[in-house]
């Protein structure tokens, strides 16, 4: 099991209105160098099928999406041990400096992805944010239970205000 610390930073603006966060990048992620970078991941996916956009493939196009509907993207988990990409692996997890999205962007809407992240930015963040989140459905290749159209209807109301 390896000590990681997150390797990225936030994405978000002044615009951005509604806070998305994971739990800890996977490896791919890691690899990439930016959120959600496991190819079979319906993040991306998922979010252009709401907006009705092209999926983008690059990290500029992907913080472009992102920005464009105000949206800020970033984990609950700043440092961790962790064995592969496990959720469920996941030990001595210390929350990221949540202050520094909410002191940059006028967040009124969290989001969780997923139970892990729900949960962990409940007992951590949800006490110094006071806002609650919505916990939804994993965009996980390992959520095999939820396919892509019905993984957009769940998102689709938390993300358009």
């Amino acid at each position: 099991m390896l000590q990681v610390d997150h390797p990225f930073p936030p994405v978000m603006d002044n615009g951005s209105r509604i806070l998305i966060l994971g739990s800890f990048p996977s490896v791919k992620s890691r690899e990439e160098g930016f959120f959600y970078g496991h190819p079979r991941n319906r993040f991306w996916p998922m979010l252009a099928q709401i907006f009705g956009e092209k999926t983008p493939a690059t990290i500029p196009e992907k913080q472009s999406l992102l920005l464009r509907h105000h949206l800020a993207l970033w984990d609950v988990i700043a440092s961790c041990r962790i064995e592969g990409s496990s959720d469920a692996s996941i030990r001595d997890a210390v929350p990221v400096n949540i202050r520094r999205v909410l002191e940059n962007a006028n967040i009124r809407r969290i989001i969780c992805n997923g139970a892990l992240a729900g949960k962990l930015y409940q007992r951590h963040l949800q006490p110094l944010t006071g806002i609650e989140a919505a916990v939804l459905p994993s965009t996980s290749p390992a959520n095999a239970a939820w396919d892509l159209p019905r993984l957009a209807d769940a998102w689709r109301d938390q993300l358009t205000f």
